[in-house]
């Protein structure tokens, strides 16, 4: 097994992994800053690099609507969108997620209007986070592209057949260009192996089958419980996954990602890119003695409560940090399950939550250095009197406002 190592953007590097899984059938309906995935797809199309039968439709609704149809057909399916289109298929995820139909799409999280904003918060996949996807969050260009490979393999793993979502943060992940190490066409095709229906096949006249029923209360509550017990199998799946796709690259994945915990007295949780940045800080506050470590939930969906509550246990004071806001519903939603998760710890730390990036705006080093400064003073009190708070905004102005 061989590795190149070369320069992508985000977004390339999402489009490669696509072109080396040869699905089916792409629809897609273009966004910014998802539109340069499925363009680039469609270069590998026209130019014969792929099979895939290409839909190109007139809104995210109908890329979602034909890709559950595909899917249900018996073929393996993808698409990828962002924001506004991400809220324009709402509907119909909720019914990919119920037919138990294993799309995977990619999500380049960008800002929900209004106002209009382009760039990246995650306000759109998390408004969709009880969907019944499964959701994987994305720190850099290398584990974009690698969580796409693994979530074939997790979509259409029997015990689970379910939806994924890839997200990853847009402009910041998406348009950037950085260093990573792709696998061979080929590599990936015998690790995502040949797509198997996990049922019969919508066009399949000797064993016909119904997709889309009616289910009153009956058989709804039935479904559904069926439907959360997928979800729950998941968990064990993601990191048979992983292992394995450790074992082909060396790169090492889990539901989870913790740095420098093991005798953390202060911590952050963070998704995505913001966990480097984290990072950066905690090495610096190691240098002058002080326990302070990041976690880095790679998996949102399922929620890894279990897993959070044995890594986090022993920390005085953790930080949650949220690119999307509740508005007055207690808090983001990572801090919420988060906190929840930590309810039955046999310690239970205080847990602030700080509210960022929304929009796009940019966490450096210094705002970093606040939460743990401030996470400092948690520690000490051992209580926090203001438990959500917004992080580099100007609050006369939003008061104001």
């Amino acid at each position: 097994m061989l590795q190149e190592r070369i320069a992508l953007t985000g977004n390339e590097a999402m489009a490669l992994a696509m072109k080396q899984i040869n699905p089916d059938v792409v629809a897609a309906y273009p966004i910014t800053p998802a539109t340069e995935i499925v363009q680039l797809f469609s270069s590998y199309v026209a130019n014969g690099m792929v099979k895939t039968e290409f839909i190109t439709v007139e809104s995210e609704h109908s890329a979602m609507s034909a890709v559950v149809g595909a899917s249900a057909s018996g073929v393996r399916a993808m698409t990828a969108t962002s924001s506004q289109g991400l809220a324009y298929m709402f509907e119909v995820l909720y019914i990919a997620a119920s037919n138990q139909l294993p799309i995977v799409m990619p999500v380049v999280n960008r800002a929900l209007s209004g106002p209009i904003n382009i760039h990246g918060d995650h306000s759109d996949s998390m408004g969709a986070r009880d969907a019944g996807w499964i959701q994987l969050y994305s720190e850099d260009t290398q584990e974009a592209y690698d969580n796409l490979i693994q979530a074939m393999r997790i979509a259409e793993h029997p015990a689970v057949q379910l939806p994924v979502m890839v997200c990853m943060d847009g402009f910041i992940i998406s348009h950037a260009l950085e260093n990573l190490e792709i696998l061979a066409d080929q590599d990936v095709q015998r690790f995502v192996g040949e797509f198997t229906p996990h049922r019969p096949a919508l066009l399949n006249l000797e064993s016909p089958v119904t997709v889309g029923p009616l289910a009153l209360y009956d058989y709804y509550m039935e479904i559904k419980r069926a439907q959360a017990e997928a979800m729950i199998k998941a968990k064990p799946v993601i990191r048979q996954v992983a292992q394995e796709y450790e074992a082909l690259t060396g790169r090492r994945y889990d539901l989870l990602e913790p740095y420098q915990l093991e005798d953390a007295d202060i911590a952050i949780v963070v998704l995505s890119s913001t966990a480097g940045t984290s990072r950066v800080v905690v090495d610096e506050l190691r240098q002058q003695g002080i326990k302070a470590g990041v976690l880095k939930p790679r998996a949102f969906r399922p929620f890894p409560y279990q897993e959070i509550r044995e890594v986090l246990a022993q920390a005085k004071a953790i930080a949650i940090m949220d690119r999307v806001d509740s508005y007055a519903g207690f808090g983001g939603p990572l801090f919420k399950e988060v906190r929840a998760a930590l309810y039955d710890a046999p310690s239970r730390p205080p847990v602030v939550n700080y509210i960022y990036g929304l929009g796009g705006r940019d966490v450096n080093l210094d705002d970093i250095r606040t939460i743990y400064r401030d996470l400092e003073q948690i520690a000490a009190a051992g209580r926090a009197d203001q438990l959500v708070r917004y992080l580099g905004v100007r609050e006369e102005v939003a008061v104001r406002a």
